[in-house]
């Protein structure tokens, strides 16, 4: 008794502390609503299916549970002898198919917009590789490489003398972030140099498959200005964990003081300091 009372001390204290511990990773239960029409576009849609989906739900645990209450052995109840109606399979039939067609249109209406890359105003190609990402921006003839800044991936090492603790955004920085001009609608053009990637922002909302001798499009038009972050999202490797993405957005006039200096420069990126 005297170990057992031990150990549920200790547990009770370790559970005490874990408030007070630090956390990585941002806790949420929905989808970010994001900076960019498509982005808010989905989340409106995820609304909307995931209401619809409540309300089902709670439909039938309902008529569920008030059968099984009113209809018990206990109250003298005798089960029903039919095997089928064919007015109920009808009503069950034409109901859902009503649902569906309800969520297909907003749906249909979505995957449109997302598609959707006319009219677009800067066109970036972006190419994966084990393990960065190389952005070309093929109206400005500007091109560099990205990856993850050193601070990440001294403190990522075994026995660094760094610790994760003091780095910041440790894992989700990187050395040239993507430069973009706030609204304008850009066109993202996507592929890779050795295996399958996949170029993610959550912000953005949009995720597309980076794939070698292959060209998948998606296209972005950001409304604010400011950081947004992301990784690659498809299995590519040892280091896929190690793929970060940064998109700044920026003012028009911002933007086009940055593709000035990197024209003017020697080929190397050139840092964007500006206040965001």
């Amino acid at each position: 008794m005297p170990n057992l009372k031990a150990a549920f001390s200790k547990l009770v204290g370790g559970l005490l502390c874990l408030p007070a511990m630090p956390v990585f990773a941002d806790w949420a239960v929905n989808m970010p609503i994001g900076v960019t029409p498509i982005s808010r576009e989905v989340y409106s849609l995820h609304m909307i299916i995931f209401w619809i989906c409540v309300v089902i739900g709670v439909g039938v645990f309902a008529v569920m549970f008030w059968s099984i209450y009113h209809h018990r052995k206990s109250r003298g109840v005798k089960a029903a002898t039919f095997h089928e109606s064919h007015i109920v399979e009808i009503i069950w039939t034409i109901i859902p198919f009503f649902i569906l067609v309800g969520m297909s249109v907003p749906a249909a209406k979505t995957l449109i917009m997302m598609e959707d890359t006319s009219g677009s105003e800067l066109t970036i190609k972006v190419t994966g590789y084990q393990w960065m990402w190389q952005y070309e921006y093929l109206d400005n003839g500007i091109s560099f490489y990205s990856k993850l800044d050193e601070a990440s991936n001294r403190a990522r090492q075994l026995n660094a003398e760094t610790s994760p603790y003091d780095v910041p955004n440790y894992l989700l920085n990187v050395d040239n972030p993507l430069v973009v001009p706030i609204n304008k609608k850009i066109r993202i053009l996507l592929t890779a140099n050795d295996v399958i990637h996949a170029w993610w922002v959550p912000d953005l909302g949009g995720k597309k498959d980076a794939i070698p001798g292959f060209i998948n499009e998606l296209w972005v038009k950001v409304e604010e200005p400011g950081v947004y972050r992301g990784q690659c999202a498809e299995l590519c490797g040892k280091d896929h964990g190690y793929m970060p993405i940064v998109v700044e957005a920026v003012s028009e006039a911002d933007y086009e003081q940055w593709v000035s200096a990197q024209q003017s420069s020697d080929g190397n990126p050139v840092a964007l300091n500006l206040a965001l």
